[in-house]
């Protein structure tokens, strides 16, 4: 295990410090940023982490990248930040990825950083390799001293295009239920593209806005050279602690009201919503069977059915899956064989995988897929990317997708007005 220098400093201003820390990362190619927004988590986790300036990597298409990813986590035997994209399905099954890709995501990313922040309430722990460790203090001070830079050279006027038109839209929910009718699948998680194309915007900026919108637990803003997630994720996808494996999937939307007595009504007609709660138990079932690839006989178990939680855009229908990991699995063969995560596909997963390709008019990449870390003993926690912008700085391109689960109770209208939900947020941000 590489030998790390670990020092801790005191904080007196949490917002403060967390978005001068934020500022500070911009100038690395590398950085992963993950934020939990003050969320009490019952798994335990940090208030926030940054990882910055990537010593070694590993960059891959989807071909071998798991085996590869494998080899990578264990000759390193350190921490590793980075990302899985949604098409990392095409090294687990027989499946492809051919429909149009304005982002251009590497399939897999993961870095060794030279740099760590763990943040908690009130201090913050810097644990460095041995060859940065002279800048630590140097390091401190500078972070000290940063402050958010206005910038004026962000599009002010963003076009928004649909990627699919909303009578093309209720045309490819239909042919879906007829699938559906036909019992080829049960349900499948529908993705539309918003884009926008010649457009310039602030990462910073938009990341910062776009999380004081939603002020979810698995925020993450991440960069890497010329690409950029900007993520107010609310969902986790997986996390390994010792040999527990905890799966959160989310299925079950409703809009919020400013007005706390229809707040109310509106997540009692969510909890209450049979259509809802069968997408999110079909899930459930889902993320069982996958667990139990790599669960001890018995471990598999739902600790919690169907919960809706607030946040301050929507109300969300929660389940929590859990199993104990044998002895004899590799952590990366738990991703493996759960990836990708059931409430952004359907079910059954290969099946909605394929006629998701068929229907959709994007490439995900990594919108769906996942961002998250490795501990050097193993551990590890990824969340799902959603209600996130993504950004290829170089080509000027900004797309964010949404989507929605179908199953046989499903109404096209309502399907679209629910993406439309979920698009608020990152409207909002974009066209100010």
């Amino acid at each position: 295990m590489p030998l790390r220098t670990t020092k801790s400093y005191s904080i007196n201003n949490l917002p403060d410090f967390k978005e001068k820390l934020l500022c500070w990362a911009q100038q690395f190619d590398d950085f992963v940023w993950l934020d939990s927004n003050g969320h009490n988590d019952t798994y335990g986790g940090f208030e926030a982490v940054l990882a910055v300036d990537a010593l070694t990597a590993i960059k891959t298409d989807y071909n071998n990248a798991f085996e590869d990813l494998k080899e990578y986590q264990s000759q390193t035997n350190d921490w590793l930040f980075g990302y899985l994209t949604y098409d990392l399905k095409n090294d687990v099954e027989e499946l492809n990825s051919k429909n149009s890709d304005g982002l251009e995501f590497p399939d897999l990313y993961f870095f060794q950083p030279k740099r760590i922040f763990i943040v908690k309430q009130d201090e913050v722990i810097l644990k460095y390799l041995k060859m940065v460790d002279d800048e630590i203090e140097k390091d401190f001070e500078a972070i000290k001293g940063c402050g958010k830079k206005s910038s004026n050279n962000s599009t002010n006027d963003i076009k928004i295009k649909l990627r699919i038109h909303k009578d093309e839209y209720f045309d490819k929910i239909n042919g879906l239920l007829e699938h559906i009718h036909r019992g080829d699948i049960y349900e499948a998680n529908f993705c539309q593209e918003f884009y926008a194309e010649d457009t310039v915007i602030h990462p910073l900026e938009t990341y910062l806005k776009l999380n004081a919108i939603s002020k979810p637990p698995f925020a993450t803003m991440l960069k890497t050279d010329d690409k950029y997630l900007l993520s107010a994720s609310p969902e986790r996808y997986l996390k390994k602690v010792g040999k527990k494996i905890i799966s959160q999937p989310i299925k079950g939307t409703a809009k919020r009201s400013h007005i706390a007595s229809e707040d109310a009504v509106l997540k009692e007609n969510l909890d209450n919503d049979q259509k809802e709660r069968s997408e999110n138990i079909m899930i459930v079932d889902l993320v069982r069977n996958d667990l139990s690839h790599t669960a001890k006989s018995g471990s598999v178990q739902v600790a919690e059915l169907c919960k809706v939680h607030t946040f301050l855009q929507v109300h969300q229908m929660i389940s929590t899956i859990e199993s104990q990991l044998r002895d004899d699995v590799h952590p990366i063969d738990v991703i493996k064989t759960t990836f990708p995560m059931g409430s952004m596909t359907g079910a059954p997963k290969i099946s909605a995988m394929k006629l998701i390709e068929h229907y959709e008019e994007t490439k995900r990449g990594l919108y769906s897929g996942a961002v998250g870390y490795f501990t050097p003993e193993g551990d590890f926690d990824f969340n799902v990317i959603i209600r996130s912008i993504l950004y290829n700085q170089s080509k000027a391109y900004v797309s964010y997708s949404v989507g929605s689960a179908v199953t046989s109770k499903s109404d096209p209208l309502k399907e679209y007005e629910e993406c439309l939900i979920k698009a608020k947020a990152m409207r909002e941000v974009l066209e100010n």
